[in-house]
């Protein structure tokens, strides 16, 4: 089946799982709204998430692959950061793409994205690359939001919307260390809203100008570091295979050497086949850095440039750092060994809005199955994992009378009351509401029916597999729990 972009956003809206942020007033691009059942979907993808880096962590067990056991923490900062972090991180001189304007169709582009069919002129006035005469020279564009702190507009009162949630937890390092007794390795983790003003925002939520991380900052030792990269590049393409992407459609690919940012020992990119990408073209889902110590280098000692293979503070003319550092001290230091080192970094950084695209993407089917009147009739439905589908259980009276509904009602409450999300439908044919279960990706739908007041039991419907078994009332809770556990 071939998955369409104009289907899967068709059905991103009509059933609530996205839409364009104030679309009444025509909209603005680059900003999304999350509905009803989007809002639940990206919770569980976050959670899912959190639950992989924090909660289900195992402080004392070491995992397959890991070096030695590890702690990991989670903290969650502030949007605004003082300007100086991101002099220091780098991003206030480097953090900008190169934009051009067409003089013809009045459109403005990124330079790196001229040769692809961005332009809505015919292919025979821009002719792959677009002719120098019709476009202006590149200009760089800073991608931060700029905004302003208190009763002061001008540039005192300057600072900004953050790029990215990192720079928090390299700021922070310090105080974790002291507040938190970690060791290292360990790992601080976060999610949270950033901002880039990208200039051509495109492809439904892949490119977004506001949108959500899930970051995580490892602090290893240098000797280590390499193993640790490794491991969590694995680990994190994993975690992807596991909530139900399927391996053809995902990659992980080293970066190439003039890929890697300019503090980067290595690079993977975690990468997903989305439908609007030609075919064997991948997206970026998350990017697993080996940033070896420059960030808290450059937060202790100052702006870090590399020159000859060495990282060193960069001077203005007078020879003076350009941008300084804290100057506090972020170094570790092991009271076993009595070693004092800058920790290395290793750097998961997942973008939830993209990965829940992927999973909407990856979780959409059809296929044909006999109505209510044994005609056959296409059914489209979301293959979600159990874990991240947005509604877990919907609840039917065959029927609304003899006492269905009461019961049925009884078994909602229930259900919620364990912390199921769950629907309640008695309205329309059974196949009817099944097919709409179906299509927001409901794992479980289970029916009351004649039956159930003589054998106290209930008919429970897979989505994926169509089959029905039944199950005693009393065992309802405990066997969707497990269900969902899997």
């Amino acid at each position: 089946m071939k998955k369409t972009m104009e289907t899967i956003v068709s059905l991103c809206k009509r059933r609530g799982f996205l839409f364009q942020s104030s679309e009444i007033y025509g909209g603005l691009n680059g900003f999304w709204d999350y509905g009803p059942l989007g809002v639940e979907l990206k919770r569980n993808v976050r959670e899912a998430w959190w639950s992989e880096m924090i909660t289900s962590h195992d402080d004392i067990l070491v995992p397959e692959g890991a070096p030695r056991a590890f702690s990991m923490v989670g903290v969650e900062t502030s949007i605004i950061m003082h300007p100086q972090v991101w002099k220091c991180s780098g991003h206030y001189d480097l953090f900008h793409d190169e934009m051009v304007d067409c003089r013809e169709c009045k459109s403005r582009f990124r330079a790196d994205h001229i040769s692809t069919s961005e332009c809505p002129l015919k292919p025979s006035k821009h002719p792959g690359e677009h002719d120098a005469c019709s476009l202006t020279d590149p200009r760089e564009f800073n991608l931060m939001f700029k905004t302003y702190v208190g009763a002061l507009s001008g540039e005192e009162g300057a600072a900004f919307l953050r790029p990215e949630t990192a720079q928090g937890m390299f700021v922070n390092f310090k105080n974790v260390l002291d507040s938190a007794r970690v060791k290292v390795p360990f790992g601080i983790a976060q999610i949270g809203k950033s901002f880039r003003n990208e200039i051509t925002p495109r492809n439904f939520t892949f490119r977004s100008r506001e949108f959500e991380q899930m970051e995580m900052e490892f602090f290893c030792h240098p000797d280590e570091s390499r193993q640790w990269y490794q491991y969590w590049r694995d680990r994190r393409h994993q975690w992807y295979v596991k909530l139900g992407i399927g391996s053809d459609n995902l990659q992980l690919r080293d970066h190439d050497a003039d890929e890697l940012s300019h503090y980067s020992v290595g690079t993977a990119d975690i990468e997903y086949a989305f439908p609007f990408l030609d075919e064997n073209e991948y997206g970026e889902l998350e990017g697993v850095a080996h940033r070896g110590n420059f960030d808290l280098r450059s937060h202790s000692e100052g702006k870090l440039i590399k020159q000859n293979d060495e990282l060193v503070v960069e001077t203005d003319s007078d020879g003076n750092p350009k941008y300084r550092g804290s100057g506090k001290d972020l170094t570790y230091f092991d009271d076993q060994s009595r070693e004092r080192y800058i920790p290395h970094v290793i750097e998961p950084a997942a973008g939830a809005d993209r990965a829940t695209l992927a999973f909407i993407c990856e979780a959409y089917r059809e296929d044909e199955q006999p109505d209510d009147k044994g005609k056959m009739q296409k059914r489209v439905y979301m293959q979600f994992h159990p874990k991240l589908a947005p509604v877990k259980v919907a609840v039917f009276p065959l029927i609304k009378k003899e006492g269905m509904p009461e019961k049925a009602a009884e078994i909602y409450r229930e259900l919620k009351q364990a912390g199921i999300v769950t629907v309640y439908s008695q309205q329309g044919a059974i196949g009817r509401r099944y097919r709409q279960q179906d299509e927001i990706g409901t794992p479980y739908c289970l029916t009351i029916d004649g039956e159930t007041a003589n054998d106290e039991c209930v008919t429970i419907r897979d989505r994926d597999s169509l089959e029905q078994t039944r199950i005693p009332v009393k065992e309802i809770v405990s066997e969707i729990s497990n269900r969902l556990r899997g």
